[in-house]
């Protein structure tokens, strides 16, 4: 089994990578392979309602200039996906919203590609708004059909500057329960 997890924020290594590193390590603990996928200064645009996708049925985006077929075909392989985001203006971060309108395009005109595999959002808050990147980063789970993973809070780690998010003793807790019931749920999936 695998688990794929993408970064949205703009800083490689920083807050959001800490709290989906924190995740993963504890799916690998229970055997399951693991990834993460950065955005950082990887140049993505978000979705230009060509609907090629519907028309062409291939799994993949038409625009073909950036990373998104490369996440997408990630995203197909996986078992499970986290999403994770800083909290920019109270939402996404502009990287992410690319991420899923594209990836969430393409898979609606597949046949919903995602549905049944396990998901999360990961949010990096310095003080206000992270509730609303949760609910968007949850809506791409919701709306492909998948099965959103819970944890021991709401999956959010609070912290401002690199690294600074490790001092949220809560949050790290939290990180680690979500790796653990995404791993829990994807062997009950897989006993199916």
């Amino acid at each position: 089994m695998k688990v794929v997890a993408f970064n949205g924020s703009a800083r490689k290594g920083g807050n959001t990578a800490k709290l989906l590193n924190t995740a993963l390590e504890e799916l690998s603990l229970q055997g399951i392979d693991t990834e993460l996928v950065e955005l950082s200064g990887q140049p993505v645009s978000g979705c230009i309602a060509c609907y090629q996708c519907f028309k062409n049925k291939d799994s993949r985006c038409a625009v073909e200039k950036d990373i998104i077929n490369d996440c997408l075909a990630k995203m197909i392989a996986a078992d499970g996906i986290l999403l994770g985001s800083p909290t920019y203006f109270a939402d996404v971060s502009a990287g992410m919203k690319a991420l899923i309108e594209r990836c969430g395009m393409v898979s609606r005109a597949n046949g919903d590609l995602f549905k049944r595999k396990a998901g999360a959002g990961v949010v990096a808050v310095r003080r206000a708004g992270a509730y609303q990147v949760f609910n968007s980063l949850n809506a791409f789970f919701l709306i492909g059909q998948m099965i959103v993973v819970g944890s021991s809070y709401w999956n959010i780690g609070i912290g401002r500057e690199p690294g600074e998010v490790a001092n949220d003793e809560e949050g790290m807790k939290t990180m680690r329960d979500l790796g653990r019931n995404m791993a829990w749920l994807l062997e009950k999936i897989k006993a199916e």
